[in-house]
């Protein structure tokens, strides 16, 4: 079902109705700053099992979260000075960071080593979403495996009939967030996306003169 929303002012009525999905253990889609997304309310275990079925994924295929705002990434994710000051400079925005996890993060979106990817998107939409639910959404592009990222709400809504709401606010990008690890220094680019890599880079060593 489509529910169209304003993408800079989102209705909170709009809001309310896609909270009320995610509350009741539904599967929802909306836009991000990249793509768009399918997600759920990250304490509900059926609901992110149901997820994996309506996406069609492996249950090894790891899921990313989204936070409203930085507060909140530290109540899941162990962030030191030195992350904390990359999250600041990066965030709200295109990335994907992946940090080493609290006991706060349920085991389903943890990878083997405790660690868990973390998104916080600059988009009026999203955002307004996670405040409104209070907690975090689990997240996933809005593609079959192995697809493209979907662009057109009507098209998302067809291809996944699972799903309770779309939240349409209009066209979404092609480009998926860039993905980095913060686990490690210097810190790994895991994939290129809409985010710029070149600050994560290693440095190359200045040629010498003689």
């Amino acid at each position: 079902m489509l529910v169209d929303v304003m993408p800079e002012h989102p209705e909170p009525r709009k809001i309310a109705r896609a909270v009320d999905a995610l509350l009741s253990g539904e599967v929802i889609a909306y836009p991000t700053d990249t793509v768009y997304g399918l997600g759920c309310d990250i304490t509900n275990r059926k609901a992110v099992d149901r997820l994996y079925a309506i996406k069609g994924m492996d249950a090894g295929h790891q899921l990313a979260f989204i936070c409203p705002d930085l507060s909140e990434i530290a109540r899941f994710a162990i962030v030191e000075n030195q992350v904390y000051r990359v999250l600041r400079r990066f965030l709200p925005g295109p990335y994907c960071f992946i940090l080493e996890a609290t006991r706060e993060v349920p085991k389903i979106v943890q990878t083997k080593r405790k660690h868990v990817g973390i998104r916080v998107p600059k988009h009026a939409v999203i955002q307004a979403l996670t405040r409104a639910l209070g907690r975090p959404i689990i997240s996933t592009t809005a593609a079959r495996p192995g697809a493209d990222p979907m662009v057109d709400p009507h098209e998302i809504d067809d291809e996944f009939p699972g799903l309770a709401l779309v939240l349409d606010a209009g066209a979404g990008g092609l480009v998926p967030t860039t993905v980095v690890d913060l686990t490690k220094m210097p810190p790994e680019v895991l994939r290129e996306g809409a985010g710029p890599v070149e600050e994560f880079l290693p440095t190359p060593p200045l040629s010498r003169r003689w």
